[in-house]
């Protein structure tokens, strides 16, 4: 996963979908959220089970524990292969759960006559439904933002026609996959079945090529996820 991902519906929208029988605790914004090209070390929203019910955070996208700090830029990702036993995500997992929700993420296929070239893709759900990427999160509520706070999205191998576009994946999980990884009563045994297996298919995504606007962080707008004509890529290798 190249680290750039689009969130633009409700959180609403992506709340329903859930169809928790919770309250959310905190108060979030009910309009669009409008988010085309989310970038790290940004903040964003993610979906967390606390006590009283959930809540929903904006959090910095990028996460590394006390003793890490500064040595390297925070990580934006994990991986669902070391993510349980590794010493680097400890304080996180199990508690740190999180979704984060999306409705597609980019990543960028190397040119086979010049690598240095490169076309990106995204890659949404194929049925246009939201997606949840699995996340581990630290925050701390407060009137102000904890420097401590953050999330990492975890990512699993690719399978089948995705591995064209990229070998990782975010760990997408169903609506219901996403509710028993939100569940404080879901075991350790199954946590860890669902980083290891629970990733959906690639049968359950598109993918398409799109203009290149996206490599650049200010830009945003419902442009930078539509779908480019095979001429429009030429021109856009040929600048």
């Amino acid at each position: 996963m190249c680290g750039r991902y689009s969130i633009y519906e409700s959180m609403d929208h992506y709340l329903r979908q859930l169809s928790l029988d919770l309250v959310v605790i905190n108060g979030y914004d009910h309009e669009p959220i409008s988010r085309f090209n989310v970038a790290p070390s940004t903040r964003v929203e993610v979906i967390r089970r606390v006590d009283e019910g959930l809540s929903v955070d904006r959090v910095k996208w990028g996460w590394s524990p006390f003793w890490a700090k500064g040595k390297r830029p925070d990580p934006i990702n994990a991986r669902a292969e070391t993510v349980v036993m590794g010493k680097f995500f400890k304080a996180l997992w199990p508690n740190g759960r999180a979704l984060a929700p999306a409705n597609g993420w980019f990543e960028w296929v190397p040119d086979p006559a010049d690598p240095k070239r490169k076309q990106p893709y995204y890659i949404t759900s194929a049925d246009g439904g939201p997606l949840f990427f699995a996340a581990l999160a630290e925050v701390h509520q407060g009137l102000e933002p904890d420097e401590r706070d953050g999330f990492v999205v975890i990512t699993a191998a690719a399978d089948q026609g995705l591995v064209d576009i990229h070998d990782r994946k975010p760990l997408v999980l169903s609506p219901e996959t996403a509710k028993e990884w939100l569940d404080p009563a879901t075991s350790g045994e199954r946590l860890e079945a669902i980083v290891e297996v629970g990733c959906r298919p690639a049968q359950d995504f598109r993918w398409f090529p799109v203009g290149k606007a996206v490599g650049n962080v200010k830009n945003q707008g419902h442009e930078l996820i539509e779908p480019v004509s095979e001429q429009n890529r030429q021109g856009d290798l040929e600048l």
